[in-house]
């Protein structure tokens, strides 16, 4: 919640070329009041000189496209809009498929996917690759958009035929259906993104604002085990804290309490949760997600890199480790190769032992495969120099996850979902 109450949503968005994702954004800002008064004239000037009798609200977003087209960047751009109720934070991300790594990237902190379909031409390959990397990364909530009603004539058949078919690619996921929401909307017209479409009298549902203020951030959380790695050690040395010694960071996965049993990682001393701070206030319980300063109840030796984990739920500890890579640098990963590997805030060195196979994103299996090129994904065993304490990636995200680090360069050439 922020200092007005309003809950926090983050979004990413994907679409194929011209499903109509830039126009969906700018219709959202607009219907949210987030655009100023200079930018609709602008849109307005252009839409006229256009020779449009609408205003096009893809222009809202026209410059960030304007610069993936040009090449200057393929970074993800993040928009920001609110309602009275909640704030929200878009990734939007490129839909090529040569892309692939900018749409892991910006979704791998998302909780909701706004996944767009053009209603004229249904389900394709990119729509196969998309809900594949949402699917990859865990994303607690999908939303089909089935976009350009209008040029389907609002046709019931049209969304039930769309739906079917993707619904086909969710029994293939490891989604289930209570995670995905359709909704039938032209984001041109603005039916079905802030009001009610009267075009459209046979869909029941919200609207796609309304169904992303239902969404509640504490259902979309991960729910795991309770992992705080230490980002800093603090010592405010202060006659008020002149004996303060607290432990700071964020904490993922589950909930910490006043009085819980820990276990320190890697030494494996044990201790007790003495207090949690926020600033200046004193809690009994931290929940998942928040950034805190523990004290302990004994003298332990802590510092940044190390983990709190409540007693009965140590992570493995691993020096070799399987993982899913998204090949994000042009450089190759082949066998042999060795990388930096950073888990969290720890880095250890890391070798490609092995790369099992190569996954096809459009649910179809796997193949053999020597190498791993820019934006190819694939199963790889790696062998570490010392152990790292992890999760799996579907057990707990955070403790999951990791980026591969060329030795050389310090460029990221991979990012790493442990199995």
């Amino acid at each position: 919640m922020d200092t007005q109450g309003r809950k926090l949503i983050k979004i990413a968005t994907a679409g194929s070329v011209d499903d109509g994702k830039s126009t969906l954004i700018g219709r959202l800002l607009y219907d949210t009041n987030s655009l100023t008064t200079d930018k609709i004239e602008a849109i307005e000037r252009s839409s006229k000189q256009r020779g449009y009798d609408y205003l096009d609200f893809s222009l809202a977003t026209d410059g960030l496209v304007a610069e993936r087209e040009q090449g200057i960047t393929i970074d993800v751009a993040h928009i920001y809009f609110n309602t009275d109720k909640t704030n929200f934070i878009v990734a939007d991300t490129p839909g090529h498929v040569e892309y692939t790594r900018n749409m892991v990237t910006g979704a791998s902190t998302s909780q909701v996917a706004i996944v767009l379909i053009d209603a004229r031409k249904g389900v394709i390959e990119q729509t196969y690759r998309h809900f594949f990397i949402a699917n990859l990364l865990r994303i607690s909530h999908v939303v089909v958009a089935i976009n350009k009603m209008d040029l389907v004539g609002y046709e019931e058949e049209v969304f039930l035929k769309i739906k079917d078919d993707f619904n086909e690619l969710v029994a293939k996921s490891d989604f289930n259906e209570d995670q995905i929401t359709f909704i039938p909307v032209s984001a041109l017209k603005g039916e079905n993104i802030a009001r009610k479409s009267q075009e459209m009298p046979w869909y029941l549902g919200n609207t796609l604002l309304d169904h992303l203020e239902v969404l509640e951030p504490a259902d979309l959380q991960e729910n795991s085990v309770a992992r705080f790695p230490i980002q800093y050690v603090t010592r405010p040395k202060t006659e008020a804290y002149h004996d303060f010694r607290g432990f700071s960071g964020k904490l993922y996965g589950g909930s910490l309490k006043v009085g819980d049993q820990v276990t320190v990682l890697p030494s494996g001393n044990e201790t007790t949760i003495k207090s949690i701070h926020f600033f200046d206030q004193e809690y009994q319980e931290a929940e998942v997600g928040s950034s805190i300063t523990i004290t302990l109840a004994d003298e332990v030796d802590l510092s940044r890199g190390d983990m709190l984990v409540k007693r009965e739920t140590i992570p493995q500890s691993e020096k070799q480790i399987s993982a899913t890579i998204c090949q994000v640098n042009s450089k190759i990963l082949k066998v042999g190769n060795k990388y930096i590997l950073q888990h969290g805030v720890n880095r250890v060195l890391a070798k490609v032992d092995e790369i099992e196979s190569r996954i096809h994103t459009d649910f179809s299996g796997k193949e053999d495969a020597e190498q791993l090129k820019l934006n190819d994904i694939g199963k790889v065993k790696f062998r570490l120099s010392k152990p790292i304490h992890a999760d799996s990636y579907t057990s707990n995200k955070s403790n999951g996850s990791f980026i591969l680090i060329d030795e050389s360069s310090f460029d990221t050439v991979g990012v790493g979902f442990i199995d």
